[in-house]
């Protein structure tokens, strides 16, 4: 064992690399603690005593990584949080964004879709429906299916309202979602437009020319490596004058990439693709 390496932390790496090697979803350079944390929740549910057992069950039982994928993924959001950010949006990038005939947008880590329906409401209210395709991702199918489905429980809602008054909404919440048993279920309308598939930051390639990515909360639990993969590919996704919104705690200033953004509304975390960047996109320009 090497020096203050405990066989906790064996057991950890012996488990992220099975889930690489027999599934290939990767957590290798997640943040450590983060992932530890996780870990032992699910340690938890399972009820065993140690990772090592829970490495025996996911690598036996492939049913049991679903379970696993949950703990391990980011998946607590609400509609408009931080919205500040979506008035900029609103009142800063979306000017920009309609010099492009069509528009595309990537929300990376959509978890349970929260991120993607404030968007998918501020992209209408500002008449960008019609010409906007979005690509909602996540390598959880669990949330996938939530975030399609696009229902959520009633009791939120109001919290839900609350940031759409502060994001600048123009309408009332209560005009995109019916009430029923307990649960809002949001407007098919709105997902008319959106397509909801895997995509993991960690080991899959750029798919498409996007003029915004909106990955909120996502960099936080990766570590410096892992953080310096997700910002190219969001640079290689992004045409020269392309939006990048991260969370509130996130920044690109420390990273390898950061050479590739512009500072564009800094205290909301949204970020501009440097037009003077010499590394070559994904996409022809």
């Amino acid at each position: 064992m090497r020096a203050g390496e405990t066989i906790e932390d064996i057991e950890l790496d012996l488990l992220v690399e099975a889930i690489w090697r027999r599934y290939q979803y990767d957590f290798r350079d997640y943040s450590r603690p983060s992932l530890l944390r996780r870990m032992q929740r699910a340690q938890t549910h399972f009820g065993y005593p140690t990772m090592s057992r829970m490495l025996d069950r996911v690598l036996h039982d492939a049913d049991s990584l679903t379970t696993l994928i949950g703990y391990l993924t980011i998946q607590v959001s609400e509609m408009f949080r931080d919205p500040t950010y979506f008035k900029a949006l609103r009142e800063k990038v979306i000017p920009h964004l309609r010099t492009w005939p069509t528009i595309k947008v990537w929300v990376a880590g959509c978890a349970n879709g929260e991120e993607f329906y404030s968007l998918a409401i501020l992209f209408h209210e500002e008449g960008l429906s019609d010409r906007t395709m979005f690509y909602c991702t996540d390598i959880n199918p669990g949330a996938l299916s939530r975030a399609e489905g696009g229902m959520y429980e009633i009791e939120r809602i109001a919290g839900f309202s609350r940031n759409y008054i502060e994001a600048g909404g123009t309408g009332s919440l209560s005009d995109y979602y019916t009430a029923n048993y307990g649960m809002a279920r949001f407007s098919p309308e709105l997902r008319r437009r959106a397509v909801f598939a895997d995509h993991n930051l960690a080991s899959d390639e750029v798919f498409s020319e996007v003029q915004l990515v909106s990955s909120r909360n996502v960099l936080i639990y990766f570590d410096r490596t892992l953080q310096d993969r997700a910002l190219d590919l969001f640079a290689r996704s992004l045409p020269r004058g392309g939006f990048l919104g991260l969370g509130s705690k996130e920044t690109i200033h420390f990273s390898d990439q950061a050479r590739r953004f512009n500072d564009f509304a800094p205290q909301d975390k949204i970020y501009r693709r440097n037009a003077l960047d010499t590394q070559e996109a994904a996409f022809a320009e």
